[in-house]
């Protein structure tokens, strides 16, 4: 059975083309993919991005376990709302799939991809083991992701149109720097997102989201749809999983190495072992890198093509 966030019958008002995801009815576009691109690079636009899996993790463990599970070192995360990138890998040093980690007055909030979601809640209960943690789903939560260069203004001002507090709200999400978030009641709003434009991310009670949508859209901002988000993530050199890695290719073989904490070197994180032999093959020059090119003269590359 296909599944369906709480904004499907915003979507078709809207006149979405509405596609099969990884199990999820969602708008591939709203008429032109060229325009939403630019919209989003020049003005401001929302997506839907409630299909993705929120997961928040809490307990007196929670931390080392995290630092256990991830690539990452959750420790860094030294204030609540502070965010980080990561890799969560097998054994073998590849990526089951990679996520974004918010650090929480609860704990921390995970966000991994739809299409990941029954191997990732698998994999992260089975390392519970031994540590006092509880790791919950939350499907009661959708996603609104609002990116451009005039997207936090546009959120700003439509604030009380949706009930909030809105002069103590807009100053908190004006001050919020990169990989930062804030808890706003029930509303959590973060500058993360997947198009390279300045930007946020509002985690919300999905029964909540229609009135955010509509709210957007009377403000000026334009419905995006996931076409668009992928040229957009294409544009500014963003990892798509499934397509530049899985889990047979390691973090240093997809240009993850950034999200690697190596230190301190007591933290046995899932993979680590793994990831100092492929170091040592990256050092020799004999491990295969994902590299990113520039088409410098109109056309289109197609997937498998080779370059000369």
């Amino acid at each position: 059975m296909t599944n369906r966030t709480s904004l499907y019958q915003n979507h078709l008002d809207a006149g979405a083309k509405m596609v099969d995801f990884s199990g999820w009815e969602m708008p591939i576009n709203y008429g032109s993919q060229i325009e939403e691109h630019t919209q989003v690079r020049t003005a401001a636009g929302v997506f839907d991005v409630s299909h993705m899996t929120v997961v928040d993790v809490s307990g007196g463990d929670a931390e080392a376990y995290l630092q256990h599970l991830l690539a990452n070192d959750v420790a860094r995360l030294n204030e609540i709302g502070r965010a980080l990138y990561s890799g969560m890998l097998n054994e073998d040093g590849g990526v089951i799939d990679d996520l974004i980690v918010y650090r929480m007055t609860f704990g921390y909030r995970v966000v991994v991809n739809c299409a990941t979601r029954v191997k990732d809640l698998r994999w992260m209960a089975m390392q519970t083991t031994g540590y006092a943690v509880s790791v919950e789903e939350r499907p009661g939560l959708g996603i609104l992701a609002i990116h451009g260069p005039e997207s936090i203004e546009r959120v700003c001002a439509i604030l009380k149109d949706c009930g909030r507090d809105s002069e103590a709200e807009a100053a908190a999400i004006r001050a919020l720097g990169n990989f930062r978030g804030v808890e706003l009641g029930d509303w959590f709003v973060a500058r993360t997102g997947y198009t390279g434009e300045k930007g946020l991310e509002v985690v919300l009670p999905v029964e909540q989201a229609p009135q955010l949508w509509d709210a957007l859209l009377a403000g000026g901002v334009k419905p995006i749809g996931l076409g668009a988000r992928d040229t957009l993530r294409l544009e500014a050199g963003m990892n798509l999983y499934g397509h530049d890695m899985d889990e047979t290719v390691s973090p240093l073989s997809a240009n993850m190495g950034f999200s690697i904490a190596w230190e301190p070197t007591k933290r046995d994180f899932v993979g680590r072992p793994a990831l100092i032999a492929q170091r040592a093959e990256q050092e020799e020059g004999r491990l295969p890198i994902l590299t990113g090119v520039v088409l410098e003269e109109r056309g289109v590359l197609r997937e498998g093509q080779i370059l000369a």
